[in-house]
């Protein structure tokens, strides 16, 4: 099947929030049979992250049970980004169209998008570090037959967002789309409380 592809403009509104999004680690004592992998699976967070976190496992593919393993915690980023998700899937289903599949990997590349617009002080769709979105998926293991995304940046609530978004017709016909059957979302907060948002669609390849 010809890859069919995606790509819209851009919402930037400057407003400014102050809550923190991030909280404290989790900590997960590992079992017998756990692997690395197998953690950052059941947590949702990344591979490269749990092993940041815990500098002390010199060999990731040696743990024992008893070790004791932080976990990135992403709760209030988390209740942000599926927030999003709902919105949207309310928005679909107002119009008798497909509800979105929340893809926990989706979520995870979305986010490092917006992390990536916060430290590199960038807004577009082509990062420095990643190159186009859909590179940027390929590259963390995703494959498609159609993908699309939307970033944002100021906005202080998933609502400000998502309105923003549904009024403008580019992002609003990724978020209303027959091609997507997938959708992740990404939120990252700067020091001055500004959230760079990111969602990121796709129809899995089978």
């Amino acid at each position: 099947m010809k890859r069919k592809i995606i790509l819209i403009t851009l919402i930037m509104i400057f407003l400014i929030g102050s809550a923190s999004i991030y909280a404290a680690p989790l900590t997960h004592t590992v079992k017998s049979g756990d692997t690395m992998w197998l953690i950052a699976v059941r947590y949702q967070v990344g591979l490269s992250e749990l092993i940041q976190a815990n500098p002390q496992i010199k060999n990731p593919n040696l743990i024992y049970p008893g070790q004791k393993l932080k976990i990135p915690e992403l709760k209030d980023v988390k209740a942000l980004e599926n927030e999003v998700i709902r919105l949207v899937n309310i928005e679909r289903g107002n119009r008798g169209l497909e509800l979105l599949k929340a893809n926990w990997q989706l979520s995870r590349v979305a986010r490092y998008k917006s992390e990536d617009m916060r430290d590199k002080n960038y807004f577009s769709h082509t990062s420095p570090t990643y190159g186009s979105p859909f590179k940027m998926m390929e590259d963390f293991g995703l494959r498609f037959t159609a993908a699309g995304e939307n970033i944002a940046k100021g906005q202080r609530t998933p609502r400000e967002v998502m309105n923003a978004w549904m009024n403008s017709p580019g992002h609003r016909s990724n978020i209303l789309s027959p091609s997507f059957s997938e959708i992740g979302v990404g939120v990252a907060k700067d020091q001055y409380g500004r959230i760079y948002w990111t969602q990121m669609f796709m129809r899995s390849m089978k």
